[in-house]
């Protein structure tokens, strides 16, 4: 079935609000390209909007009551929003569901060496990568160092256009003959996908020792240790994350697209966050989870997999209504929820591994997937009819754009997302998203008409689903 290329029917407000959603978006990505960056734009966002630390409430041995917003952080990489409604939560939550972890290069605890008078980091890659793709362009080093006394040093290199930049090295095309014919998984090997940081050795007049062979990683950790005050030791307690560097930018002539890294999923992640920030009083308590760890399959204690999830639920339940392990369950079931994942754009230069009359589509708006998974629906969460009726039912009445697809032909791939891990308590669950080119890729790309109809329709959901 057809859907409308939603361009067609948009007025001059609903272009000017296109433009403005997605200058607000690219703004979030530029300052969010790690999850621990991604949760301080949302805390920040969500205390300008009137939320307050749900740490506060209990502290102060306050109840919650219907109208009041409230968020939660754990771990510095994942949080929790809730605008309490009306309805007592054991009626369930209208949930809105993202992660916020993208794939990248991740620094390993003991990465500083030289070779050959070149200084490097050794790195361990993150989720799905295309290795090739990381090479012979600039990159940025975000993170956090934390030293023995629990000074957390933040770094941030390679944003500024002062800043200096780095690089993974490529062969030369010159001599790459027999590495031309290699897969394209073995063009490159991950433990060779190591950053390249320096090339100046430290001079005996600059404090080099005489017995010090390695001249220029000496050199490198002189600098850190002057800008940043640390020791090459302190790398061992550091996440530091490899990504490109650049801002986002429109993309295309007409500027119909945005061109960024990191936008699976942040383009689900901040249009969720817009939408949950800007709601008038509701009946049923409205959630937004931007979680870790779901590009490696959602584990750890920020991963959906941790019951952090559920222990906030808990806290809600008992300061709402009382202490009731029951209505903690009936709160969890009796719930809705969009996983909001990127689905694959339809790409004509690769058409082959689509089929068609199941692909996603620029323009056309918002995406869902009944079901995910791959071979098979293998690992997927399969959405119930009646709970996709009353989306439709939704999505209809609010005007929002929206389209059905599943991720390529039946047997070429697929991928997952947090939905099975909610559905495992018995709520009605949907993949929803936006449709993106070069998924995984350094820069993927996006319509600006999608993301203005997934901030429509994540608005449309958490106020009218019930």
């Amino acid at each position: 079935m057809d859907r409308r290329n939603v361009w067609k029917t948009y007025t001059q407000a609903d272009l000017k609000k296109a433009e403005e959603i997605s200058a607000r978006y690219k703004k979030c990505l530029d300052g969010g390209k790690t999850e621990r960056e991604c949760v301080e734009i949302a805390t920040r966002m969500a205390e300008e909007a009137g939320y307050r630390p749900l740490e506060t409430y209990k502290k102060e041995g306050q109840a919650l009551k219907a109208g009041d917003k409230v968020y939660t952080s754990f771990m510095g990489k994942m949080i929790l929003l809730f605008q309490i409604g009306s309805e007592p939560l054991e009626n369930g939550m209208n949930i809105l569901g993202a992660h916020i972890d993208s794939p990248r290069i991740d620094v390993k605890q003991n990465p500083v060496y030289e070779s050959d008078d070149m200084a490097y980091l050794d790195t361990h890659y993150y989720g799905g990568i295309k290795k090739y793709q990381w090479l012979a362009s600039p990159l940025a080093l975000h993170g956090v160092i934390v030293k023995k006394d629990g000074t957390k040093v933040c770094v941030n290199i390679g944003e500024n256009e002062n800043d200096p930049v780095f690089v993974i090295t490529d062969l030369l095309v010159h001599l790459s003959a027999q590495q031309m014919e290699q897969k394209a998984s073995a063009v490159v090997e991950g433990e060779n996908l190591d950053l390249l940081i320096g090339s100046h050795p430290l001079t005996e007049a600059e404090g080099l020792e005489k017995e010090d062979k390695e001249a220029v990683k000496a050199n490198v950790l002189k600098i850190l240790k002057e800008t940043y005050d640390i020791t090459e030791e302190d790398f061992t307690s550091a996440e530091l994350e490899i990504v490109p560097a650049g801002k986002a930018r429109d993309c295309g002539i007409d500027r119909s697209m945005v061109l960024a890294y990191g936008q699976d999923d942040r383009i689900c992640a901040f249009t969720s966050l817009f939408a949950m920030l800007d709601n008038p009083q509701i009946s049923r308590t409205a959630c937004c989870i931007l979680v870790d760890k779901e590009e490696i399959g959602s584990v750890g204690a920020t991963g959906m997999h941790s019951r952090f999830f559920e222990n906030t639920v808990a806290e809600l339940v008992a300061m709402t209504s009382g202490e009731s392990e029951l209505k903690v369950r009936r709160a969890l079931q009796n719930s809705k929820m969009l996983s909001s994942d990127v689905s694959a754009a339809y790409d004509p230069m690769f058409a082959s591994a689509f089929e068609k009359r199941s692909s996603a589509f620029f323009g056309r708006g918002l995406v869902f997937n009944k079901f995910t998974g791959s071979r098979g629906k293998n690992g997927s969460n399969d959405a119930n009819a009646e709970y996709i009726a009353q989306i439709r039912k939704v999505m209809d009445e609010a005007e929002v754009g929206y389209q059905y697809a599943e991720l390529g032909k039946v047997d070429v791939g697929g991928g997952g997302t947090i939905a099975y891990i909610m559905a495992q308590y018995g709520m009605e669950v949907i993949d929803s998203g936006v449709a993106v080119l070069c998924m995984h890729a350094q820069y993927e790309i996006a319509s600006k008409a999608d993301i203005y109809e997934a901030v429509k329709g994540y608005k449309a959901f958490i106020e009218h689903i019930g």
